[in-house]
């Protein structure tokens, strides 16, 4: 347990993805409450849309009604995705949001195909092309992902070697464009994740770039999320992305049970359970978490919004 970081940095992804993934449409004054309420918990970060072809995401249609009807609050940052040049150009026109660049590729060109319809030579070019953008608009590109790091619904386990082999391409990427990557987000889009995968290659990243700071992005479709970041944790991992209530999915994922990221308040009482500091309000988030279910009309996964947070007698 020595390995524990003090304190983690959570990027709260709910309203994004979350809203994408739902069947009915979610007014866009309810996400706002969600995302209004959020900003209230102690998170720093939260990711409340993304600008994507409403055709393929129709929950995130209102993507400029929702950052219109923001009302920042001092200290937390609202960010947004985007796929490729038309959104990051919608993002750059909203002074709301806070900006970042970030190289993308996908260690399946399977799920590749079925996301963004690109094969990876046209995803990498891409991502050069975007990469140039942001420092030309004045926006760092400081960050990277691998999409599918750990395996794919559609193409099976992902050797290691392979995410190695991204994760060389997507820093030879930056320092062509004159830039360099600090941190490195590895993504679990499809839940393949095992505790023992997961240190594997922490272990090997670690060895090849020590000095990359990793994130972990952990869905919970096969119930294995909370394991996977108490893994991350023991390895000193200190910056995680989750979803209030455990909303959301991916709506390429090809799994019909599909699951939202990590639970974000049932991973606070865990992180604070084992003294490391989140600079969250627990009992703020569970009534955030009470809310989102609300709003989507059906239950949630989460846990601690039923439990409660433990209290000592």
């Amino acid at each position: 347990m020595s390995n524990l970081p003090k304190r983690i940095h959570i990027v709260e992804e709910g309203p994004r993805e979350g809203f994408q993934i739902e069947s009915a449409g979610i007014p866009t004054a309810r996400k706002l409450e969600l995302i209004d309420a959020l900003s209230e918990t102690g998170l720093p970060v939260i990711q409340v849309t993304s600008f994507v072809n409403p055709k393929a995401v129709p929950g995130m249609a209102d993507a400029d009604a929702v950052i219109k009807g923001l009302k920042p609050r001092e200290g937390v940052e609202y960010t947004a995705l985007w796929l490729n040049e038309k959104g990051f150009e919608r993002a750059l026109s909203k002074d709301k949001l806070t900006l970042r660049g970030q190289i993308t590729l996908s260690a399946s060109e399977a799920f590749l195909t079925r996301n963004q319809r690109r094969t990876h030579s046209e995803h990498a070019a891409e991502q050069r092309r975007m990469t140039a953008s942001y420092l030309a608009a004045g926006i760092p590109v400081e960050t990277a992902a691998v999409m599918a790091s750990f395996g794919c619904n559609f193409q099976g386990d992902i050797p290691h070697q392979v995410v190695l082999g991204r994760v060389d391409e997507i820093l030879s990427i930056a320092a062509e464009a004159g830039t360099s990557i600090g941190r490195l987000s590895l993504l679990d889009t499809m839940a393949w994740a095992t505790p023992a995968s997961v240190e594997a290659l922490v272990g090997m990243l670690r060895d090849r770039h020590p000095s990359l700071d990793l994130c972990l992005h952990l869905h919970d479709t096969r119930g294995l999320a909370m394991a996977n970041a108490y893994a991350g944790l023991r390895l000193g991992i200190a910056h995680f992305d989750a979803a209030v209530g455990g909303l959301g999915g991916c709506p390429f994922a090809g799994h019909a049970g599909a699951a939202g990221n990590i639970c974000t308040e049932d991973f606070v009482l865990m992180a604070e359970e084992l003294g490391v500091a989140t600079g969250v309000d627990l009992d703020s988030l569970i009534e955030c978490a009470r809310l989102a279910e609300d709003i989507v009309g059906h239950a949630l996964p989460g846990r601690a919004m039923r439990g409660g947070p433990l209290r000592q007698l």
